[in-house]
C-alpha cells in the first residue's frame, strides 16, 4: 500500500502537472472506484472545473476545485495516479479518466486513476460537510510532515497506549500516513523494539522516535518513495521510487543487519502485519 512518502510524491506531481488545468470531461469505468457516491456524482462534480490546489492528509490526496468542492483520492492497496498525453494508450484497470484541456502551460492531457485491486476510490465532496461526507478525515492523527511534530507532542499522542509500538505507529488515528514499510524503518532508526509499550516511553525515547519519523519520511519523499516487486506504485509520470534501496530492515529478513553487522534481521507478525527488525539494534 502506498504510504505517506508515496502519496506525497504523487501530490507533488499533481501540483506540477495538473493544478490550474480545467477538467473538460470525465469518464468512469469501474463503479466500485466511486462507490462512496456514484458515477454520476463524480462526473458532475469534476466536469468543467479547475483543480486550484492539491494537499494531503496522511494517505489521502485532497484536490481543491474552483467550484468550492474537493476531490479526494485514496490509493489504498494498488491505486496509481498517472498523467499522459491526450489519446495515449491507457493501462489495464484505468477506472477514472479526467480530460484536461489545453492551455498556455501545455497541450491537452489526461489524468488517470488506475487500480487493479479496486480498493482505492475517487470522490467529490463539500469540505463544509466533511464531518458527515468524509468523517475519516476528521479522525486522522497528526501528520508528521504537514503538522508540527515535537517529542512532547508525540509523547502526548502515545500517552496511555498499550499494546505494541509497531501497532500504534500503524494506527492512523495516532499518526497519519505511516504504514508497514516506514514503521519498520522508523523503529530501526530509533533503535526501538516493535514490541515496546508506547504509553511508557520517556521523553528522551520519544525524542529519538520523533527524529526517526521525520528523517525517514523526508528521506523517502526525496527518493520518490519505495517501489517494491509486489506493489504497483509509481509516480504520476510512471517512474518508480528508489528508497527501497535504502531499506535497513523492511524485506530483509534473514540478512545481516546493515547497521550493527552482528545480527540477522528477524521477522515476526505484530498486529497482523509482517514486521522486520534487528534483535541487537532494537531493544
Amino acid at each position: 500500500m502506498p504510504e505517506l512518502p508515496e502519496v506525497e510524491t504523487v501530490r507533488r506531481g499533481i501540483a506540477r502537472h495538473v493544478v490550474g488545468k480545467r477538467i473538460g470531461r470525465v469518464e468512469v469505468g469501474r463503479e466500485r472506484t466511486v462507490r462512496r457516491t456514484s458515477k454520476e456524482a463524480l462526473i458532475d462534480g469534476l466536469s468543467g472545473v479547475r483543480i486550484t490546489h492539491v494537499g494531503r492528509r496522511g494517505k489521502y490526496l485532497l484536490c481543491s476545485l474552483d467550484s468550492g468542492e474537493q476531490m479526494m483520492i485514496h490509493l489504498r492497496m494498488s491505486g496509481r495516479v498517472l498523467v499522459a498525453e491526450a489519446g495515449a494508450t491507457r493501462p489495464p484497470h484505468t477506472h477514472v479518466v479526467m480530460h484536461l484541456d489545453a492551455d498556455n502551460n501545455g497541450p491537452a492531457s489526461e489524468m488517470w486513476f488506475v487500480d487493479p485491486r479496486t480498493f482505492g476510490e475517487v470522490v467529490v465532496f463539500d469540505p463544509q460537510q466533511a464531518a458527515t461526507q468524509m468523517p475519516e478525515l476528521a479522525k486522522l492523527g497528526i501528520d508528521p510532515i504537514e503538522d508540527e511534530l515535537t517529542p512532547q507532542i508525540l509523547r502526548e499522542r502515545l500517552k496511555g497506549k498499550r499494546g505494541s509500538l509497531k501497532a500504534t505507529l500503524l494506527d492512523q488515528h495516532v499518526v497519519a500516513g505511516i504504514g508497514n514499510i516506514y514503521a519498520d524503518e522508523i523503529l530501526h532508526r530509533a533503535r526501538l523494539s516493535p514490541r515496546r509499550i508506547p504509553g511508557v516511553l520517556t521523553l528522551a525515547t520519544c525524542t529519538r522516535l520523533c527524529e526517526a519519523i521525520t528523517h525517514v519520511l523526508n528521506k523517502a519523499i526525496e527518493a520518490g518513495g519505495s517501489t517494491l516487486e509486489d506493489t504497483q506504485y509509481v509516480d504520476i509520470e510512471g517512474d518508480t521510487g528508489w528508497f527501497q534501496l535504502e531499506h535497513r530492515v523492511y524485506g530483509r529478513a534473514g540478512l545481516q543487519c546493515l547497521t550493527c553487522k552482528k545480527a540477522r534481521i528477524s521477522r515476526t507478525i505484530i498486529a497482523g502485519r509482517t514486521t522486520c527488525y534487528c534483535p541487537v539494534c532494537q531493544r
